[in-house]
């Protein structure tokens, strides 16, 4: 048995934590690979955490694509092979004529949802503008979508499987720059790398809305590391890259935003 208490201790996500050590102390009894349902990044990146910890299984998480924010993640005893093909998951494509009413990721998410499935089945969203989109779900909602699915906002769709190589991924848009600052402290860097003042990054950090490494950070004074990646709720995301100390004792951070 895994010591469960001992790594749920101090978790965020606890329920989907607790959820996938019972799908760990599965895989580790069958000798089978068991998958979780699709899991945010905050879970995601906790649940790694609370894994690294552990010999006794291991992980592989994959969301369709690269880039891909949701995931599901295959979970097998360290004695079997793994990797993210035994992920399982397909891409749809969700086609109709948006050109006159156009739709966004949460129309596209509100409209299946109103079919009766749960958000635990779903991926990522693509939307492709006049044409529709395409989403990330477990294989076993294929044709349910396809029978049940028919209209976002007022448009009449058609939604088919298509491969996952077929998906439409574009390239987050980035912005590279440089910050040369006193101390390593979150306000101070998130503030350079967000084009905000110390003040209002100090607001959202006391108001919960900003994550490093996808968990809640509410300390300002919070010290950052290379490698850190900071996201701001509606705001982007923020990595933090090279750090060198200068003449004068202070520190040259590289940055890069995703938009």
């Amino acid at each position: 048995m895994l010591p469960r208490e001992e790594l749920l201790k101090g978790v965020e996500n606890r329920d989907s934590v607790a959820r996938v050590i019972d799908q760990a102390e599965q895989a580790i009894k069958t000798w089978e690979v068991v998958l979780t349902d699709f899991l945010s990044p905050p879970e995601l990146a906790e649940i790694q955490r609370v894994f690294n910890r552990l010999t006794e299984v291991q992980l592989a998480a994959w969301g369709g694509y690269p880039q891909a924010e949701r995931q599901r993640i295959a979970i097998a005893r360290s004695e079997l092979p793994l990797d993210q093909s035994q992920v399982s998951l397909v891409a749809v494509e969700i086609a109709g004529n948006f050109l006159f009413d156009t739709a966004s990721h949460r129309d596209f998410l509100g409209a299946m949802l109103g079919t009766g499935i749960v958000r635990e089945k779903t991926g990522d969203i693509i939307v492709l503008g006049e044409r529709g989109a395409q989403a990330i779900v477990a294989p076993e909602l294929v044709e349910f979508l396809s029978i049940s699915l028919k209209q976002v906002r007022s448009v009449p769709v058609k939604t088919q499987q298509i491969e996952v190589t077929e998906l439409k991924v574009r390239e987050p848009k980035k912005k590279e720059l440089t910050t040369v600052e006193a101390s390593l402290r979150l306000d101070a860097i998130a503030s350079a790398g967000f084009g905000m003042s110390r003040s209002k990054m100090v607001d959202f950090i006391d108001a919960g809305d900003v994550r490093v490494n996808w968990k809640e950070v509410t300390q300002a004074s919070s010290q950052l590391k290379s490698g850190d990646l900071i996201a701001i709720r509606s705001k982007g995301r923020l990595e933090v890259g090279e750090i060198a100390v200068t003449k004068k004792d202070r520190y040259r951070v590289q940055l890069t935003r995703y938009i």
